[in-house]
C-alpha cells in the first residue's frame, strides 16, 4: 500500500507541474470576494457545495484533507477560518503557501496521506474539507476513522467520491468514445495488466481505487458520523458513462455531540 500511496503522491506532484486544473491556485479576485463573504467551493467537480453545509466558519477550525492545490483552503482563510492543509504532495501545498504569501492568509500546511492524522490531537477540528481524493487511497475506512477522532463533537466532515459504479467501465474504450462494461468491484487501475497501466499513465500520472458505498458511506457510519445530507455531481464536460448518470457523490456528515 506504501509504494502505492508513493507513487500517488508523484503523480499528483507531475500534476502539479503539468499544470492540471486541480493544481491552479485560486486568483486574486477570488480571495477578495471571500474577504466578504462571497464565496463558494467544490467538493466535486462542477457544482458547487451549499452554504447552508457550512454555517458561520470564520473562527472556526478547519482541516482540508487532500486538499492541496491552493484552492479551497485560501477561501476559507480569507473568509475567517483557521486552515490547515493536509496533502501527500508537497507541490500541492506549495500552491497553498504560494496563495498565503500573496494574499496575506495564515494557513498551516502539513504533509502526509489522510489515512494518518497522527499529528493532531483528537478533537482538533470543526470541519473537515475532503474534496474528491479517496479514489488514491488504497483504502478508506481508516480515513474516515481518523476524521471522526480529529473532529470536535458536533463537527462536519464534508467529502466528495466517485460513484464506485463509474469503475465497471473501461477507461481506454471510454477514451475511445465506446461504453464496455468490464471490472467488478471494488476496483483497482494497479491490478490492471501493465501495458494498460503504461497507457492510462500517458494521459493521467495518477491510478485510482473504486471503493465501495459500503466503504465510502457505510465507513463513515462506522465511524460514528451521522449522514446529514448528500448530493450528486458531474463532469464539467460530460464523458460516455456521465451521459447515462452522475458519477460524484458528495455528503456530509455530523459526529454527533
Amino acid at each position: 500500500m506504501e509504494s502505492q500511496r508513493e507513487h500517488n503522491r508523484q503523480g499528483w506532484n507531475q500534476r502539479v507541474a503539468e499544470g492540471d486544473m486541480w493544481t491552479l491556485p485560486v486568483d486574486p479576485e477570488t480571495i477578495a470576494r471571500a474577504r466578504d463573504g462571497d464565496w463558494e467551493v467544490l467538493l466535486t467537480p462542477k457544482k458547487s457545495v451549499p452554504r447552508a453545509w457550512f454555517g458561520e466558519i470564520s473562527g472556526k477550525d478547519i482541516l482540508g484533507l487532500a486538499s492541496g492545490g491552493g484552492q479551497q483552503s485560501p477561501i476559507f482563510a480569507a473568509a475567517g477560518a483557521n486552515v490547515t492543509c493536509l496533502d501527500a504532495s508537497e507541490a500541492q501545498l506549495a500552491r497553498d503557501q504560494q496563495v498565503a504569501q500573496r494574499e496575506g492568509l495564515n494557513i498551516r500546511t502539513a504533509q502526509g496521506y489522510m489515512h494518518d492524522l497522527s499529528a493532531f490531537a483528537d478533537a482538533s477540528f470543526d470541519l473537515v474539507f475532503n474534496p474528491c481524493s479517496t479514489a488514491f487511497a488504497p483504502e478508506v475506512l481508516p480515513v474516515w476513522l481518523e476524521c471522526a477522532r480529529v473532529l470536535r463533537p458536533g463537527g462536519v466532515l464534508m467529502t466528495g467520491f466517485y460513484n464506485p459504479v463509474f469503475f465497471v467501465f473501461d477507461q481506454l474504450a471510454m477514451d475511445r468514445g465506446e461504453l464496455v462494461a468490464r471490472h467488478s468491484l471494488p476496483y483497482s487501475d494497479f491490478e490492471l495488466p501493465e501495458e494498460e497501466r503504461k497507457q492510462m499513465l500517458a494521459d493521467d500520472p495518477t491510478l485510482c481505487f473504486s471503493h465501495t458505498l459500503e466503504t465510502q458511506i457505510g465507513g463513515q457510519l462506522q465511524a460514528g458520523l451521522l449522514l446529514a445530507d448528500m448530493f450528486e455531481d458531474n463532469w464539467a464536460e460530460l464523458d460516455e458513462v456521465g451521459r447515462l448518470f452522475n458519477p460524484f457523490i458528495a455528503t456530509r456528515a455530523v459526529k454527533p455531540a
